[in-house]
Parts: structure tokens; C-alpha cells; sequence
């Protein structure tokens, strides 16, 4: 797509979701613009699922997520620059205007708004992970090489100091300062903290015990302290007179905020994520193979909703606190390349010539850049036969990737088949039995589809 039709699509989409003004909050992720409201009543979401270079759309709660695909990060930044966004702090809004209701689908946009802008950054820091244990296991570099040693700290750092980065992205998603985010995300990671927590020193503040754990490499705690953090900058800054606010804003807010994240909030996040993480290896450790067919089946409907992405904060604790992830990049990478199988099979089946072309287009896209969305819309909910089988083609390859302890060790970047070196491990057959997985489920998906998907005149037609 030309600049010129981002442009025009651009223009199209912020006139149909009611105009600038109706806007609250504008992200994206891989594939989607996510767009929360003020007034839905305002969204013409029938055309904008009609516009050239729009896959299709999907509600959140008040999140309007539009599907674009591989090109969404050259939609998004034009879009920031034509209609005056900022692409690196929030948008002011004025919560006033609407108060919204505490359901599961803000808890879903919370969280992956605090999350999906560190995508690129965690994403770097697995490929090199993944790239240093390949050449471990080629013999090509050994552990006390200065180059080894160099990218080994880059790749730790973008999961060590993940404290300080969601003391940014959620503070921006919250509306609270970044700078203060930051400094208390800093905090729970300062060397000397982490030495008097290690060595069994007692800490307190304000005469209040401060909970002894370490806090590196952690996400829940500090969504949690920002989420707070909002309210209580916006307290303060509301009730200080202007005169004096650049000086009293920031040393009350600090000074409420850090007792509260220190001594409460960062706790209870990290309790909350090892429970998660907990939970889920029980999970796994009780039913074995049948707990991956079952998260590998749910993975569809969290993608068709939105709400994959709230799995990130759990699946980024497991890598770094059991080192590998048994469930969800696997159900992600099986999942998507599915999809693409579903488009290979409309491509086969269809008398189209063009719609032949483009379900080709949805199976490159899966396969290679990992972004399911647009085979997923453009196909498979088409005919809920094909999402059945491809449900089924995922569950039995999710069996067999659990009977055969399939583990990611690292996040490569994509779920398509060029993420497979995040599951290069010690084991030699992990990889392999990670591709038979994907060829088992591709064939059941292929094949149910071929007998079961398409009725005779559907095929004629």
C-alpha cells in the first residue's frame, strides 16, 4: 500500500470513528489499531470494515480495534502525524467525561496497553537470546567470549529492567506522568535494594515493613503501581495550587507512592503473577499433553476478541522465572500457521480467481510474518466449518507438542514458521517435535476441511 492510500485510509478511518474528539486513547499492535472511545454511538463500524486496506473490526468493551495487518505501524504513525496523536504519550483525556464500568474487557485493554508497546524491545531481547543459544550449540562462540558476553547483557537487560519500562507504557496508558512510572519502577530494582533484600536486611519505610523480594524481570507489580499512580498524581495536582505545583506535585506523589508500591502494590502484583505462573504449571503438570490441546484450542477466540495479548505479561514471567514456556507461544505459533492453512485450502477450493490470490496472500502472511488476522477475518469466520476444523487440527497438534514436552525457551519475533529457533533448547528433538506438531495440525486442519468445510455448491459457486 502507497503512502498515498495510508494517507486516504487514515483520513477515512479517524472521520468514521467520530473524529479526533471522540478519541481517548490510540495504540496498536501487531496487526491492529485500537482505538478507545468516548461515544460508540459516534463509530460508523460498518464502513469501516468496508474500507480498502481494513481487514476487518473487533469491539473491546469501549476499544475499537481495527484490523489492518502487517502494515499497521506505517497507518499508525501517519494517522499520529495528520490528526495530531502523539505516538509517545498518552492522549489527555478527560475521564470525567464517561465513566466507565470495572469489567474483564478494561482489565484485558489495561493490560495490553501496558504491554504491547514493549513488543519490539522484549522481542530483541529474545532474538538475541535465541541467536547466542544457537551458536552455543554450533560450537561458534563459547560463553566467555567478549562478544558473547556483550549481547548476553542486552538480551538479559530487556527482561531485567521490565519494572522501569511498564513504570512507562502503563503510566502513558493510565495517564499518569512516565517520568514518575520510571523512577518507581527503578526503584524496585535499585542494586543496593536488591542487595540489603538478598542478604535479609530489613528495609521499612515511614516505619512500615517493606516486603522482601526482588522484583527484576516483573510485570504485574508495577501495572498495578501505575494504575494507582494516576489517581494519585491526579489527587494531588488537582488540589495544589499552581504557584508551587512543579515542586509539590512530584514530591507528594513520590512520597505516597512509594511506601504504597513498596509496601502493597508491588507485592500483590508479584504474588499475583507467581500465582499465575503457579497455576499454570500445575496446570500443566497435572493434565501434561491435554492442557496444551485445551489452550491451543482457546487460543482462537482470544485472538478473534482482542485478548491474546493479555496473555503476555504471564507468558514473558514464565520465560523468566522457569526459563521456558510450555503452553502459550506454542497454542500462538500452531495457531497462526493453522490459519494460513485455512487460507491455502480456501485457495484450493475456491473457483475465484482473485479471492484464489488472496487467500494465497493470507497463507504467506501467516506463515512468514506470523499475523493471523487477516486469514482469520477474510476466511476462516467466513465458514464456521473451517473454524471448527481448524480448532480440531490445533487441539491434536497441541496433544502431541504436550506429550512430546515441546518448550519455548525464547520469543523469536513471530509465530510463524521463523520463530521456530525460539525453540532451539537442549534437547535436540524439542525443535523437531515443535515442527511435527505444526505438520500434524496443518494435515487434520487440511484434511477436515477439504471433506467437511465446503458444500458441493459452495465449491461450484
Amino acid at each position: 500500500m502507497a503512502k498515498k492510500k495510508y494517507e486516504e485510509l487514515s483520513d477515512q478511518i479517524i472521520d468514521l470513528v467520530g473524529g479526533k474528539g471522540n478519541v481517548s486513547y490510540l495504540a496498536h499492535c501487531i496487526t491492529r489499531l485500537r482505538f478507545t472511545v468516548k461515544d460508540k454511538s459516534k463509530v460508523k463500524d460498518n464502513e469501516i470494515e468496508k474500507l480498502p486496506g481494513a481487514v476487518g473490526i473487533n469491539w473491546s468493551g469501549d476499544q475499537l480495534q481495527v484490523i489492518i495487518g502487517q502494515n499497521v505501524g506505517d497507518v499508525y504513525k501517519i494517522i499520529c502525524e495528520k490528526h495530531d496523536f502523539e505516538m509517545k504519550s498518552s492522549i489527555n483525556e478527560n475521564l470525567e467525561d464517561k465513566k466507565k464500568g470495572f469489567n474483564l474487557n478494561t482489565i484485558f485493554d489495561s493490560i495490553s496497553g501496558c504491554v504491547t508497546p514493549l513488543l519490539p524491545l522484549l522481542i530483541g531481547g529474545g532474538m538475541i537470546k535465541a541467536v547466542l543459544l544457537i551458536l552455543l550449540q554450533l560450537n561458534l562462540m563459547t560463553p566467555e567470549n567478549p562478544t558473547y558476553i556483550v549481547l548476553s547483557f542486552a538480551g538479559d537487560a530487556a527482561f531485567h529492567f521490565l519494572p522501569v519500562f511498564i513504570g512507562a507504557t502503563g503510566a502513558r496508558k493510565f495517564g499518569a506522568n512516565m517520568a514518575y512510572g520510571m523512577l518507581i519502577g527503578a526503584t524496585l530494582i535499585h542494586p543496593q535494594f536488591i542487595e540489603m533484600i538478598t542478604s535479609g536486611t530489613p528495609l521499612s519505610i515511614y516505619s512500615i515493613p517493606v516486603y522482601a523480594t526482588t522484583y527484576g524481570s516483573t510485570i504485574f507489580p508495577m501495572i498495578l503501581a501505575t494504575f494507582i499512580l494516576s489517581y494519585v498524581e491526579r489527587f494531588i495536582t488537582k488540589y495544589t495550587p499552581k504557584i508551587v505545583k512543579s515542586m509539590v506535585v512530584p514530591l507528594l506523589t513520590l512520597l505516597i507512592m512509594l511506601p504504597l508500591t513498596l509496601c502493597l502494590l508491588a507485592p500483590l502484583g508479584s504474588i499475583l503473577g507467581t500465582y499465575i505462573t503457579d497455576f499454570i504449571m500445575w496446570l500443566y503438570d497435572t493434565t501434561g499433553f491435554f492442557a496444551v490441546g485445551i489452550v491451543c484450542v482457546l487460543y482462537l477466540p482470544l485472538c478473534l476478541t482482542g485478548m491474546h495479548t493479555a496473555t503476555l505479561p504471564v507468558l514473558f514471567t514464565m520465560l523468566t522465572t522457569v526459563g521456558y514456556d510450555p503452553l502459550l507461544v506454542i497454542a500462538s505459533m500452531l495457531y497462526t500457521i493453522n490459519q494460513g492453512v485455512v487460507a491455502l485450502l480456501s485457495s484450493v477450493k475456491t473457483k475465484d480467481t482473485e479471492e484464489r490470490s488472496e487467500a494465497l496472500t493470507c497463507t504467506f502472511t501467516s506463515f512468514v510474518a506470523g499475523i493471523s488476522e487477516p486469514a482469520l477475518f477474510g476466511f476462516t469466520l467466513k465458514n464456521k466449518r473451517l473454524i471448527y476444523a481448524s480448532m480440531i487440527g490445533c487441539f491434536v497438534g497441541g496433544l502431541y507438542a504436550g506429550i512430546t514436552n515441546v518448550y519455548c525457551y525464547a520469543i523469536a519475533g513471530t509465530v510463524g514458521f521463523l520463530g521456530l529457533p525460539g525453540f532451539v533448547g537442549p534437547d535436540s528433538m524439542n525443535l523437531i517435535n515443535m515442527i511435527i506438531a505444526i505438520i500434524i495440525s496443518g494435515i487434520v486442519t487440511f484434511g477436515l476441511g477439504f471433506k467437511f468445510g465446503y458444500k458441493k455448491e459452495e465449491v461450484t459457486e
